[in-house]
């Protein structure tokens, strides 16, 4: 660690791992009413599980994302972060702020959380993945506006990178793109029509942006290749990726009322958003290929090259699975959505978020030797949760297509409970695989506190 402001990341990335652990837990627990209908209720009925679940996923990897920019860009920049202070207030202002909504969420029912927060006076609320009272959001956007501030000023005052100007951009897209969040029209086609401009844009756009500079970052210190050379493949993944993702959008607006013409325009350019994904993966490991050092902290090594390949499969492979209209028309809203959306977010960005945390971390606890027991644990937590998550994608999508040939496809179509009771199997199997997800996360945690036999580490400012 170069400079002494890049520590302040490692409170982002403590409070994002305690985070994610609730977020398994939540999950686990839904998990489980799927085929327990009653478990835990009326204390945690589903749908607060669930509002839980998918909002401390966006909730945690925003804290990884800030974490990841506060440790990268003040050492591409060559000078200290602009303004440490405001990164230590916001990081406060955040944690609190979605506390207390997650709180709201599991003490108050909905519609009464509504009323406290005066969501009449700005509606914003009951979308999905949205569902942050109004003043929830004006608290984020205050948040994003400040960490944008800060991360811009340190790299326009200090070197500037294709790394760190990328990491720039995708930051800035974060901040405008949720801005639609408060826009709320009474039409429910226009509703979704704008709902994909924060969902889709971040997750099929800009958080790419995101994902390819940090993981270029990790890759150019593990493994001593030219700068030159990664940049070259970042210049190419990212145009690759806003290209087919921006328009890509249209996959979304199939069946929502949009003029037909989005079937065409969201088949064709969804069908090339896969290709970004494998190139990053070709890069991946031709980058590790062609290193100048063995470096010794391997489970880093490993989170990386396992972010590119997961991503592909997750974002690449099982997105083009239903992302044709005609396809489409059929899986849309089933288990098969399900299965692509686990696989995607773990491979894109929960990965990249502890490739970051598992090559930083030491260094920020100034370690100047990898624990060979920590790595040895880490790289079998790497397994476990990879392997689960693998497995959890196959149960649904096996449950998916089950369900969409019994519930949509066949000539004499079924009731959406009968098909639900047909596939429990898979759900049960499914919380299994949880469960030693669960198990990995928590192993990746102790792996941190492991004593063993230290490597000396490899001079970080080789590039």
């Amino acid at each position: 660690m170069k400079y002494e402001s890049q520590g302040i990341a490692k409170m982002y990335f403590i409070a994002a791992i305690a985070l994610f652990v609730g977020q398994i837990l939540f999950g686990v627990t839904m998990g489980l009413q799927y085929v327990m209908g009653d478990f835990l209720f009326p204390e945690i009925p589903f749908n607060a599980a669930r509002m839980v679940h998918t909002n401390l996923l966006i909730v945690w990897l925003l804290f990884g994302f800030m974490g990841s920019a506060y440790f990268l860009v003040p050492e591409e920049a060559e000078r200290e972060l602009y303004a440490p202070w405001l990164a230590k207030l916001m990081f406060w202002i955040f944690l609190v702020a979605g506390g207390l909504t997650i709180l709201g969420y599991l003490l108050v029912p909905y519609a009464r959380l509504a009323e406290l927060t005066m969501n009449d006076l700005l509606p914003t609320m009951g979308r999905e993945f949205l569902e942050q009272p109004t003043i929830t959001k004006i608290g984020i956007v205050i948040v994003a506006l400040a960490f944008v501030f800060n991360i811009g000023m340190t790299v326009l005052t200090g070197r500037k990178t294709v790394i760190n100007l990328v990491l720039l951009t995708g930051l800035v897209g974060l901040a405008v793109f949720f801005l639609f969040s408060f826009y709320n029209p009474d039409n429910l086609v226009l509703d979704k029509y704008f709902w994909w401009f924060v969902v889709h844009l971040w997750v099929e756009g800009v958080w790419e942006l995101i994902m390819a500079s940090l993981l270029a970052y990790v890759l150019i210190k593990v493994t001593g290749v030219d700068r030159e050379v990664i940049e070259k493949w970042l210049y190419i993944i990212i145009a690759m990726a806003l290209i087919s993702g921006l328009v890509g959008m249209g996959h979304h607006f199939f069946w929502i009322g949009a003029p037909a013409y989005w079937q065409w325009l969201g088949s064709v350019f969804s069908a090339l958003e896969p290709i970004p994904f494998f190139m990053m993966t070709l890069f991946a490991f031709s980058v590790v290929n062609k290193r100048r050092r063995d470096h010794p902290n391997k489970a880093a090594v490993l989170w990386a090259l396992g972010t590119a390949v997961m991503a592909f499969l997750g974002a690449g492979v099982w997105g083009f699975l239903h992302t044709l209209a005609p396809i489409n028309y059929y899986t849309h809203g089933t288990q098969i959505t399900a299965a692509h959306g686990h696989m995607a977010f773990y491979g894109a960005y929960v990965m990249v978020v502890l490739t970051m945390i598992s090559y930083s971390m030491p260094l920020m606890r100034g370690k100047k030797a990898a624990n060979v027991t920590a790595q040895k644990l880490e790289i079998r937590s790497f397994w476990m949760m990879t392997l689960s998550m693998v497995a959890i994608t196959l149960l649904l999508t096996a449950a998916g297509t089950m369900q969409v040939y019994l519930q949509r496809y066949s000539a004499e179509p079924l009731p959406f409970m009968i098909v639900q009771d047909k596939l429990a199997i898979f759900y049960w199997l499914r919380e299994v695989a949880g469960l030693i997800f669960l198990s990995g996360l928590f192993l990746y945690i102790y792996s941190f506190f492991a004593k063993g036999k230290e490597v000396e580490f490899i001079a970080e400012q080789a590039e």
